[in-house]
């Protein structure tokens, strides 16, 4: 369905109203591929629109924006301890996490909650608690938006980081995802050592926890820490953990002993929301925009503000902690 000069208010979780000059929602691969190859030669700009789940909208979009709605969720593989399923780009990530969880599936129970859809999901490597997209993923499928190709890629051609894959960094607006696979134990073997996971178990009086029961614990923490999206615009985490020199950590230890850090490849992965917080920006308003109350991490929308108000307290942020800690943030949202 083709919708012309049409707000994007309701597609994006921040409640940016920004308005598309062509908003196209493409629910087949026969459909992506006659919009790509008819906008082919018309040689116009396009913007790949998911959950909108991870996009800072700073400006209207004037040319097509493509609404991607791929669904369905299959089996494509299965042995006795393994079960590999394939899901639409468009489907809800939280969606995908309910099926396999009630499957008795184990290995993205601690993805519970994630917002947006299953295709963006391997374009940032989404990750919490201690797991992250890359563990359990096999495959995608992508369509390269100038020539239409449908192409494979694997988990090592995808080049997944912390929080970025190819699709962020030399692919960049090059495909679309429109499949993602995974490959899940039929026997879980369940991570509860990060973070709080332990101690709401317990809460739960839960003592010999099932996937389900790890993935209930995750959306408790998660619903206590994070505000919705329904009801409070917002992008989640809106700035990745940085992660430092071992020796740039240990200068920063003798000032501030008291400093979460976690080892990550021979380096320091520091706590963004600790160190914005330590700057006093946790729960703090700037016009309509601040930093949540329960979470320093996540930017928010008081209802009204632009996207320019919110990179602006971003960037403000951002130096507020370089000038105290001398490190350098990083968004992991995409601004537009």
């Amino acid at each position: 369905m083709t919708e012309h000069n049409v707000s994007l208010r309701n597609l994006n979780t921040f409640g940016l109203d920004v308005t598309a000059k062509v908003l196209l929602r493409i629910g087949t691969l026969d459909e992506l591929q006659e919009v790509i190859s008819d906008n082919f030669r018309k040689d116009e700009p396009v913007l790949i629109l998911g959950g909108g789940s991870n996009m800072l909208f700073t400006r209207n979009v004037d040319g097509l924006v493509i609404k991607n709605e791929l669904s369905g969720i299959a089996i494509t593989h299965e042995d006795e301890s393994t079960v590999t399923i394939c899901a639409g780009a468009g489907v809800s990530w939280h969606e995908l996490v309910v099926h396999c969880v009630n499957q008795g599936w184990g290995g993205i129970e601690n993805l519970s909650l994630i917002p947006g859809n299953v295709g963006a999901a391997p374009m940032q490597n989404i990750g919490a608690y201690g797991v992250e997209l890359k563990d359990v993923f096999h495959s995608l499928e992508a369509i390269h938006l100038k020539t239409g190709e449908l192409r494979h890629f694997t988990s090592s051609e995808c080049t997944f980081g912390y929080r970025e894959s190819i699709f962020k960094l030399g692919l960049k607006g090059v495909y679309i995802i429109t499949a993602v696979s995974l490959k899940l134990r039929k026997q879980p073997q369940l991570d509860i050592s990060y973070g709080a996971i332990i101690q709401e178990l317990e809460s739960m009086g839960v003592h010999s926890p099932t996937v389900k029961d790890v993935s209930q614990a995750v959306i408790r923490i998660r619903r206590s820490k994070l505000p919705d999206p329904a009801k409070l615009g917002n992008a989640g985490s809106f700035f990745k953990n940085p992660v430092i020199e071992n020796a740039q950590f240990e200068g920063l230890k003798k000032s501030y002993p008291e400093m979460p850090a976690y080892p990550s490849d021979k380096k320091v992965k520091l706590a963004a929301g600790w160190l914005i917080e330590q700057c006093g920006w946790k729960g703090k308003v700037v016009g309509k925009s601040g930093s949540h109350r329960n979470q320093a991490l996540v930017l928010v929308n008081y209802g009204g503000a632009t996207g320019n108000e919110i990179l602006q307290l971003s960037e403000d942020i951002m130096r507020s902690v370089f000038d105290t800690f001398g490190v350098q943030l990083e968004r992991e949202v995409n601004v537009y």
